[in-house]
């Protein structure tokens, strides 16, 4: 049985509910019972069936397609460490910068995390957009 307690107009009651059989429940309502018909309310029942998402494309050898940034013969590659989405690029290509400065802001988990050159050089090309999704290890900018 479950048991609840009700207040109605100050006073408190004690309601044990039981077996619901053919609409009938069977209640206890402080020590006292009780058989309660249940408004039979016939409605159709919707089943509602959502569409399976489609597969993720995969090769011929059966290893899932990820499209990643194509990589820059030469110089460093600052990746993403972590999978997020792009926040800001405050750098531009040809910008001088020092292996401290923030080139990228990335959220992932509802944290904002600045990534850093790395090294000193120039920006030789960036790979990705402000609110781009990126997976970790997805080349982010190159450093000549």
């Amino acid at each position: 049985m479950k048991e609840y307690k009700y207040k109605i107009n100050g006073n408190i009651y004690k309601v044990a509910v039981g077996d619901i059989k053919d609409n009938v429940a069977h209640v206890e309502v402080n020590g006292t019972p009780y058989n309660v018909e249940l408004e039979n309310t016939s409605r159709p029942v919707t089943v509602v069936t959502a569409p399976r998402p489609a597969a993720a494309p995969r090769t011929e050898t059966g290893a899932k397609v990820i499209a990643s940034a194509p990589a820059v013969a030469g110089g460093h590659q600052v990746k993403a460490p972590l999978p997020g989405v792009v926040l800001s690029v405050p750098v531009n290509v040809g910008d001088v910068v020092k292996a401290s400065d923030t080139v990228l802001v990335l959220e992932a988990m509802k944290m904002e995390n600045a990534i850093h050159a790395g090294r000193d050089g120039k920006i030789a090309s960036i790979s990705v957009n402000q609110g781009d999704s990126v997976l970790e290890g997805h080349l982010l900018l190159t450093i000549e």
